[in-house]
Order: C-alpha cells, then sequence, then structure tokens
C-alpha cells in the first residue's frame, strides 16, 4: 500500500531530526515539528482508506 510505503518513508526520514533536537538543536526541532504534521496527513489518509475498505466489504 503506497500510503502505509509513505508513511513508513516519513518516520524514517525524521530520526536524525529527532536526535539532533533532543541535542538543543532548535531548528532540528522546527523540521521535526513539520515532519510530524505530515505523518499525521498520511496516518489520516491511511485511517480513510481503512474504513473505506471495511465499508466496500459489507
Amino acid at each position: 500500500m503506497e500510503s502505509y510505503d509513505n508513511l513508513r518513508r516519513l518516520v524514517e526520514s525524521v530520526d536524525e531530526d529527532i536526535n539532533k533536537a533532543k541535542g538543543g538543536n532548535k531548528a532540528a526541532g522546527t523540521r521535526v515539528r513539520k515532519v510530524m504534521q505530515e505523518i499525521k496527513a498520511a496516518a489520516q489518509e491511511i485511517r480513510a482508506q481503512m474504513l473505506e475498505i471495511r465499508s466496500e466489504d459489507n
């Protein structure tokens, strides 16, 4: 499923910036927050697709 692969890529892409943000890098923290918004949208898209699949089965 393409949406799930996108979600995985987003999570993997933010790993380095999370570690930098933990160390006090404010710019990395900003990048993390931006990617987290994208992750939220990607998860919502997957959720909607799952509901659509479920309704098609009925």
